[in-house]
C-alpha cells in the first residue's frame, strides 16, 4: 500500500507529510516539509526564515513519537502563522508591495509612526 500523503494549509504555511525529490512531493509518513509563504506575501530575510524554521523544528520535536496526523499538522501549522503575525508586529517582516494579492491577511501595515 503506498503512503498516504498528509497536508494542513493555512494562509502562509503549507505542510506535507513528504520529502521533496526531483522537484516533486513523495509522501513519507515519517517526515515533514514546510513550505513558508508560497504566494510571497512578504518579504524575508534570513534572520525572519530562521525564527519561522526555529519554531517548526521545536514543534516537530514537542511531537516526537507521535503520529503525524491532521490535527498535529493543523496545530503546527496555525502556531507557525503565530510566528508569521508576530513578526510582522515587531517590524521583522514586511509585506510585499509587489505581491500578487495585497490581502494584509495579517494586519494592515505600519508606518513607523506606529511601531
Amino acid at each position: 500500500m503506498a503512503d498516504t500523503l498528509l497536508k494542513s494549509t493555512t494562509r502562509h504555511i503549507r505542510l506535507f507529510t513528504a520529502r521533496v525529490e526531483n522537484g516533486d512531493l513523495v509522501p513519507d509518513p515519517s517526515q515533514l516539509t514546510l513550505d513558508i509563504d508560497p504566494d510571497n506575501e512578504f518579504l524575508w530575510d534570513e534572520g525572519a526564515l530562521e525564527k519561522v524554521c526555529v519554531s517548526f523544528r521545536a514543534q516537530v520535536a514537542a511531537q516526537a513519537g507521535a503520529d503525524l496526523n491532521d490535527y498535529t499538522l493543523r496545530r503546527i501549522g496555525s502556531e507557525l502563522e503565530g510566528v508569521i503575525r508576530q513578526l510582522l508586529q515587531a517590524g521583522e517582516l514586511r509585506y510585499n508591495p509587489q505581491a500578487r494579492v495585497q490581502n494584509y491577511s495579517m494586519g494592515l501595515p505600519r508606518s513607523p509612526e506606529t511601531l
